[in-house]
């Protein structure tokens, strides 16, 4: 599916921030989940129809489980984020769950 030893970096640009803030949530914050060793990733299909989409779901360093929404970027090396809040009730568990 992602090919995570590609990935070099994050792509924002400054629509992002404010989506972001909306829900509490910082873009440093948001990068953080791409680095927890139990990050759950999970395709998109329903929105994947011009490029594709993914969701994740993972902890921050301060344990806060955040999902975001993502694609990928410039030959699939940097990561995308289009949006991130904290986990519903049901991706909890399936986090818990599944990884």
């Amino acid at each position: 599916m992602i090919d995570f030893e590609k990935i070099v970096g994050f792509d924002w640009d400054l629509g992002n921030g404010p989506k972001l803030a909306k829900h509490g949530v910082e873009p440093g914050e948001a990068e953080q989940i791409f680095f927890d060793y139990r990050f759950l990733v999970l395709q998109d299909l329903r929105h994947s129809s011009a490029e594709p989409r993914f969701h994740g779901l993972g902890r921050t360093i301060a344990g806060r489980l955040l999902h975001v929404t993502f694609t990928l970027r410039r030959e699939e090396t940097l990561v995308r984020v289009i949006s991130a809040r904290s986990v519903s009730r049901r991706e909890r568990m399936r986090y818990e769950d599944e990884s």
